[in-house]
């Protein structure tokens, strides 16, 4: 996968495998952002772990980036996933960067810093003019997160049944972010 292999400083990034699942369904039990998401909270962890990630294999195949495991370097532990993943938005085909952890893991920046790696590898290795974020407009901690890596709020849309924020990061701004 693109970014397999790869390394924040305190991250380990590679593909996900099916072994990932046990861990994911962790991330669908007593998580209160699981309405931001558009999913179906009504089918247990386990279903929701193996759909979540299945459709990543299915990105991966079709070349359409796709989440990447967070591994911490320190522990060896699977932390949540992030990665580049490509959206269709108001019928024009986006490149977004999508990043979720397992609850535990919350306000220790690694979102961020995951986050900020795939912004990066998107402008370096991707060429891209801009990548976006979908976040839920009631989703205060994923909107820190795409403000602390240089992303503004560009405008608010309705995207699968709920009201999201579009938040971009343009490569005119990336460079002025990096210099």
């Amino acid at each position: 996968m693109y970014a397999n292999g790869k390394s924040t400083n305190r991250l380990f990034i590679r593909k996900l495998e099916r072994s990932d699942i046990s861990a994911w369904k962790e991330f669908f039990i007593n998580n209160p952002s699981l309405p931001y998401l558009g999913i179906d909270i009504s089918k247990s962890p386990e279903e929701n772990a193996k759909e979540w990630i299945e459709f990543q294999f299915k990105r991966y195949a079709e070349n359409r980036y796709g989440h990447h495991a967070l591994i911490s370097k320190e522990t060896g532990g699977f932390l949540g996933m992030c990665g580049l993943l490509t959206q269709s938005i108001d019928d024009k085909q986006e490149i977004e960067i999508g990043y979720s952890l397992l609850p535990k893991y919350w306000g220790n920046g690694y979102a961020t810093e995951a986050a900020r790696f795939f912004r990066d590898f998107g402008f370096e290795h991707e060429k891209l003019d801009h990548i976006i974020s979908v976040i839920d407009i009631r989703n205060m901690a994923s909107q820190k997160v795409a403000e602390n890596n240089g992303m503004a709020r560009n405008r608010q849309i309705k995207y699968h049944d709920l009201d999201v924020y579009i938040y971009q990061v343009t490569r005119i701004d990336w460079n002025r972010l990096i210099l």
